[in-house]
């Protein structure tokens, strides 16, 4: 007797993952006593999942792998020993658990409830969501009225980093490369949008009369790291989650110095990892929520089906304007 299959993307060497990413069927997944078996709604698609596939030395992982960091899914299959789930229960995989694949094997405990809802915009939740949440909860307390500055706005996480900001009435400063992102911005909720530049800090002063700015999250790293800097007060965070130019950030250490600016290096996985597994879940499902309600949305700027992974990968792969938004896998 055949036994049922299912398809998922893999790679069994690291490249360019035109040459070394292909779809393949495989049989169906059976869960441990403590896994779920997942059905794959949708997965998002991720710099870092590109970077894993061409082996990058922070991302190296085992081979053969199927990569795939996030998504949303139903319950298919249920372990022995797991009481939490049932079948057809809706749920974020755990992180980096291979979600370009029809079908997901993953611990129990791994996973988290997921709310109805549009998937694509779910499938988004795991890394965005909670780097948006971390960088405005863990390094200063800011109040309503206070400022932030950021840039790589336009970005999924920078708009959920704006979107959350706005509800909590602290003002943004936007920093991005296009001069057409500003008016979009603006429309979110945006106190201020900026292109990006060398007089950057002199813009901002003008911009927020002159307003004591304690937060600074940089996403781009090179040169941006230092022009974000120069535009923070005495005693403010200056917070790294990426570096978008490939670049090392550039810093003056003097005026680090001078004005008591501490700077961060951001793992939202290490951040998340000094909560207890019940707040991890509360701020999870707060998210989900706002999701699910529209209250939190990300701009989504291509849908593939499993077999055009290789074009999702190149959508992916582009910058700017060529992107603009999140890639998802639908299936």
């Amino acid at each position: 007797m055949t036994s049922a299959r299912f398809r998922r993307a893999l790679h069994e060497r690291f490249g360019d993952p035109r040459d070394v990413l292909r779809v393949v069927e495989v049989d169906e997944e059976y869960p441990a006593a403590d896994e779920i078996v997942i059905r794959m709604e949708a997965a998002a698609m991720h710099i870092a999942d590109l970077r894993t596939i061409e082996g990058a030395d922070m991302f190296r992982n085992t081979l053969p792998r199927t990569p795939g960091f996030e998504g949303v899914g139903r319950v298919l299959r249920v372990g022995a020993a797991v009481s939490a789930y049932s079948i057809g229960d809706r749920v974020f995989p755990g992180l980096a658990s291979g979600t370009f694949s029809e079908q997901v094997r993953c611990t129990a405990s791994r996973c988290m409830p997921a709310p109805e809802g549009d998937a694509a915009q779910l499938s988004l939740l795991t890394v965005n969501g909670p780097t948006a949440a971390v960088l405005l909860d863990d390094f200063v307390a800011l109040n309503a009225g206070d400022w932030l500055i950021q840039n790589a706005a336009n970005s999924n996480c920078g708009r959920f980093v704006l979107q959350l900001a706005r509800q909590r009435g602290i003002k943004t400063v936007n920093v991005v490369r296009r001069a057409e992102m500003v008016a979009e911005l603006i429309e979110m909720g945006g106190d201020v949008v900026l292109i990006d530049g060398p007089d950057l800090a002199d813009r901002v002063t003008a911009a927020t009369s002159g307003a004591a700015i304690r937060l600074g999250i940089d996403a781009v790293a090179g040169s941006a790291t230092r022009r974000i800097a120069e535009c923070l007060s005495a005693e403010a965070q200056l917070v790294c989650y990426g570096a978008m130019s490939s670049q090392h950030c550039e810093l003056d250490f003097y005026r680090l110095f001078r004005l008591g600016i501490q700077f961060h290096a951001l793992s939202f996985v290490r951040q998340l990892s000094k909560r207890s597994a019940p707040e991890v879940r509360a701020l999870y499902a707060d998210l989900a929520g706002k999701i699910a309600t529209g209250a939190l949305s990300a701009r989504i700027a291509g849908r593939y089906r499993l077999e055009e992974i290789i074009a999702a990968c190149e959508h992916a792969a582009m910058t700017g304007s060529e992107r603009d938004g999140k890639v998802v896998i639908v299936f």
